[in-house]
């Protein structure tokens, strides 16, 4: 294959755009990946973004194409998701880049929808040089935290990509012994979980949760003037589990679907078009996640609090010795004012080393 006609800076920089592009529009797009697209001329100058609009609409590519208008022939494309080659609600985006007139694309991940599928083959036909960019696939280990991996990895899986969250202490507690969990971590790690939520398709807790907490399960921030907004894309609010949550007046008001085990609630959801889910539950919940095998991710924030006893993340052991553990890896590491997010996935156990 030749070498890419874009320098090296001018494609990270058209990466950058192409991925914040797409994270902007996580949430909204279900069943379909929130993909972002750039077109760049051969100077380095952005010419067209887009982002893929809610199911039925437009797809990034199409967006970044009908953005740059006439500076689109020419133009090198960089697209997050390699572009589709079928009809659907919309006509194939490699159709449309070709019809274009762009002189490369370069593309992240290739796609592992059989259906839509092939688009870079239908390029390279058409003459227009392709690049696929090297990023491994949902099967090979990868653990790139971008906004693609939950829809990669549900796709690859045929049901919904589940990260379970917990906000615990530095020794391992998500409360106190006298019960009392508001608020372990501060409140840049509080914002950037409602952030977080606004990109989700659906929140999950169960029973004990709802009945303890009322919680609303929305996507909220603060406007500058200091009053509570909510975001635009809210999730879907689900809970696990038999009982009666009539007392549980949050609930009642703005909505809920309720189911009574995990593998009946993701199968609805995944019919339902979700694909990206947030499991917010207690110890109890969590624990049945991790022990019925869905947990494709993890999301801890961890407080600089030290507890020595409370309640625990997870109910029960996931395993007797470190050797039947999860072991996790770390994708992501931010800093939320004096908290910690560690964002991990599973990972091999690593080999044994004498210490």
């Amino acid at each position: 294959m030749d070498e890419s006609p874009l320098a090296a800076h001018i494609l990270n920089a058209a990466l950058a755009a192409a991925h914040k592009a797409g994270d902007t529009v996580r949430g909204s797009t279900s069943p379909n990946p929130p993909v972002g697209a750039v077109l760049v001329t051969a100077t380095g100058e952005i010419c067209g973004i887009g982002a893929t609009e809610p199911p039925g609409e437009r797809h990034a590519e199409i967006v970044a194409v009908e953005h740059a208008g006439a500076a689109a022939r020419g133009a090198h494309a960089v697209v997050t998701l390699e572009p589709c080659n079928h009809f659907g609600r919309t006509g194939p985006c490699a159709q449309a880049l070709i019809d274009a007139g762009v002189a490369s694309v370069h593309y992240v991940h290739a796609d592992p929808n059989a259906i839509a599928a092939g688009g870079a083959e239908k390029l390279r036909a058409a003459g227009i040089p392709v690049f696929h960019l090297g990023a491994a696939g949902p099967d090979e280990g990868e653990i790139h935290n971008d906004e693609l991996r939950p829809w990669l990895h549900a796709t690859a899986m045929g049901r919904v990509h589940v990260t379970l969250k917990f906000a615990q202490s530095v020794d391992g507690f998500s409360a106190a012994i006298d019960g009392s969990s508001q608020w372990i971590t501060g409140t840049a790690a509080r914002e950037r979980v409602h952030l977080d939520r606004s990109k989700r398709d659906a929140i999950i807790i169960g029973t004990g949760t709802a009945l303890a907490d009322n919680p609303s399960l929305t996507a909220r921030y603060t406007t500058e003037a200091g009053e509570t907004a909510w975001y635009q894309q809210q999730p879907q609010r689900v809970v696990i589990g038999a009982a009666d949550l009539t007392e549980c007046s949050n609930l009642q008001r703005l909505g809920y679907a309720q189911y009574s085990d995990i593998p009946t609630a993701l199968t609805a959801l995944w019919e339902q078009g979700c694909r990206d889910v947030l499991v917010e539950g207690g110890p109890k919940l969590l624990s049945s996640f991790v022990a019925q095998g869905y947990a494709d991710a993890v999301q801890a924030y961890i407080a600089p609090l030290l507890l020595g006893q409370g309640r625990s993340v997870l109910e029960s052991a996931v395993g007797e010795s470190l050797a039947e553990g999860m072991r996790l890896q770390i994708s992501d590491v931010e800093i939320l004012g004096g908290d910690v997010l560690l964002t991990m996935v599973p990972g091999r156990t690593p080999e044994n080393r004498q210490q």
